[in-house]
């Protein structure tokens, strides 16, 4: 007779969606691991977690195939426990309950000492900081805020992360002293919003002031931006950029749209004219600064004119980086009132017609990149090349840097002076000098 054996929980934890999403998962297994816990990231356990994201149709759609694909494993004996939690999760529970009800427990974006209960594990606030990070070892991710407290009508995400808090600032340069130890080099600074930074703490914007203070973090090579706001943008970071060597001359400005009709019915709180002159002080005062935004089409209402207006606009401010999404109409947010109005057909197609402008504007400013130096950090190796980044690259969304590993060697993790010799419209080729 067999008897079944008292075999040792491991717990699987599974990330969708964005690196906010990244970052608390790895808040979540550096907890799990301080109590004693058998923790991996997407490999194999017989306890899943999911986390979750619930921003667009498509996330949703791939958090509830991936909730689905582990409840059937759960069925056939091949995992024990499943748990959801994240923003798909904070968003639509009483939904997910009732359709999907195999779910061991459903969990919110603020409740991680619930779940880890569910896990047998305590919360330690005494673990301030500590994380077991998923990303390659010489980069993570440093949030610096949670929620949002921007009125836009396209975007659910106050529904699921709810209002905008500040991390101080003696925490943040303590969580990224921590990282240096374990030999991180470069920290990507993210939140909902960067530019509110500080405003419920200091009661001012205070990112310039966190930056001055990350700086003084030994080991620390770059500091990169991500998701920083067009209105209320505070100037004095600009200053900060360009005064010190470890901030990259880099920042992500999702701009969304630059047609006045579509950003007044977007409530940005901005217009086409006060966009472009940022941006244009932004590149006055930091040369050579390379600008990511992301850009929807077929938000309701969106006329060809204001189609005409966004892409005349793309082609005129050539960004370094950019990416470009079709609208999802979205419950509970400002434009759900609004009728979805512009075809399926026609949103993918002005998309493809703006990746398109894109990616000749990319090509024309990677050949110009020909026959430059640049310092680059090697993020790994991928068949026969090492392949790194630029200052004005983040990793995932950006270009990429490829050197031909049979003829040269470099260490992942290292920084390295590498001389462009090619250039497509994504990536770079070099060797090194």
């Amino acid at each position: 007779m067999r008897t079944k054996s008292l075999k040792k929980n491991k717990i699987n934890v599974i990330t969708l969606g964005c690196s906010k999403n990244t970052y608390d998962s790895e808040v979540l297994m550096g907890q799990l691991k301080a109590n004693g816990k058998d923790v991996a990231h997407e490999e194999e356990g017989n306890i899943v977690v999911i986390n979750t994201c619930g921003f667009i149709d498509n996330a949703k759609e791939e958090s509830v195939n991936t909730i689905l694909e582990y409840v059937d494993k759960k069925d056939q004996g091949l995992v024990d426990k499943v748990f959801v939690t994240g923003c798909l999760s904070e968003r639509y529970r009483p939904d997910l309950e009732k359709e999907i009800p195999d779910v061991d427990q459903y969990f919110g974006t603020t409740e991680l000492p619930l779940l880890l209960k569910a896990l047998g594990a305590d919360y330690k606030h005494e673990l301030l900081g500590e994380r077991l990070t998923t990303t390659p070892k010489n980069y993570a991710y440093l949030k610096i805020a949670e929620g949002c407290d921007r009125p836009c009508s396209f975007c659910a995400i106050p529904l699921m992360r709810g209002k905008h808090v500040s991390q101080p600032i003696e925490k943040l340069v303590k969580e990224a002293e921590g990282l240096a130890k374990k030999g991180v080099k470069e920290l990507i600074l993210i939140a909902q919003d960067l530019t509110y930074y500080g405003l419920d703490l200091y009661k001012k914007r205070n990112l310039a002031e966190l930056l001055e203070n990350l700086v003084k973090v030994e080991g620390i090579e770059w500091i990169r931006l991500h998701y920083a706001f067009p209105s209320g943008f505070p100037m004095d970071v600009l200053d900060v950029m360009k005064r010190e060597p470890k901030i990259c001359n880099y920042i992500d400005i999702p701009l969304q749209h630059i047609s006045d009709n579509i950003l007044k019915s977007m409530k940005r709180g901005t217009t086409k004219e006060k966009t472009t002159k940022l941006l244009q002080e932004f590149r006055e005062r930091v040369p050579g600064m390379a600008i990511r935004t992301t850009l929807i089409v077929g938000y309701p209402g969106e006329t060809q004119e204001d189609f005409e207006i966004l892409r005349d606009w793309v082609l005129e401010m050539k960004f370094e980086r950019l990416g470009c999404f079709t609208y999802s109409h979205e419950e509970n947010t400002g434009a759900f009132v609004l009728e979805d109005d512009v075809p399926q057909e026609v949103k993918q197609a002005r998309a493809a017609e703006i990746m398109d402008l894109q990616s000749q504007i990319s090509w024309d400013l990677n050949q110009e990149k020909i026959g430059q130096t640049f310092k680059c950090v090697i993020d790994r190796k991928e068949g026969q090349y090492f392949i790194g980044r630029t200052e004005f690259d983040s990793p995932d969304v950006d270009n990429e840097v490829l050197v031909d590993a049979s003829k040269h060697y470099l260490k992942t993790g290292d920084f390295v002076n590498l001389k462009i010799t090619d250039a497509t419209e994504f990536d770079l080729y070099a060797e090194p000098v």
